[in-house]
């Protein structure tokens, strides 16, 4: 099967998402400037530089209440930092919960029953006991190709790792199961890594 994006593919739900996979989820937490606490996942995310270290996600969604966007980004307008909390299987429920459309003046934190820690380097909640969580400083918000999508890019100015996810001196990502996004209303856990040098090593 071949399909042109822009003439449609023709079948019964669109396939574009669920040939990335699978995908990181970042669940990030913001605060407004009424002082809101906001915690939402999003799975178009990656690490976009070692250098310093630097985080992107993508929003392309919008909420009446946010003037064509979401709560995520007009925070970050608002305070410049954004904290990316890692999610564990254990949370699948709690992410769930916390990507309900809620009004503006709705914590997701209280929403979703979590408990909050304070960052360290920003002005902003993070999810106590989840197994990392990276404090961002914003670098860039880039305007992508349709209505309300949007790149953000962050420099990571403080890394938090729970101490059972430590092991041999490596965060051990095997400690925790994380949840990752397929397509569609799918999501994976990773179970099982292996180690592939590269040839040049």
């Amino acid at each position: 099967m071949f399909f042109r994006p822009e003439d449609g593919h023709g079948l019964p739900h669109n396939p574009f998402n669920a040939l990335i996979v699978p995908r990181p989820i970042a669940w990030i937490s913001t605060r407004g400037s009424a002082g809101v606490d906001n915690l939402a996942p999003y799975s178009f995310f990656s690490g976009a530089a070692y250098e310093p270290p630097q985080v992107m996600f993508a929003s392309t969604g919008v909420k009446e209440d946010r003037d064509g966007t979401k709560d995520t980004l007009a925070n970050i307008r608002e305070s410049g930092v954004f904290c990316v909390n890692l999610v564990e299987e254990a949370a699948t429920d709690a992410m769930n919960a916390s990507s309900q459309t809620l009004a503006a003046g709705v914590s997701e934190f209280d929403h979703a029953g979590l408990s909050r820690a304070a960052c360290e380097t920003i002005d902003c909640a993070r999810l106590d006991g989840a197994p990392a969580a990276m404090e961002c400083k914003l670098v860039d918000i880039h305007k992508s190709r349709g209505a309300a999508n949007y790149v953000v890019i962050g420099e990571v100015t403080g890394i938090h790792m729970r101490d059972d996810c430590i092991v041999d001196g490596k965060f051990d990502s095997t400690r925790f199961t994380p949840l990752a996004r397929m397509g569609y209303r799918e999501y994976t856990l990773v179970r099982e890594v292996f180690e592939l040098s590269r040839p040049d090593d």
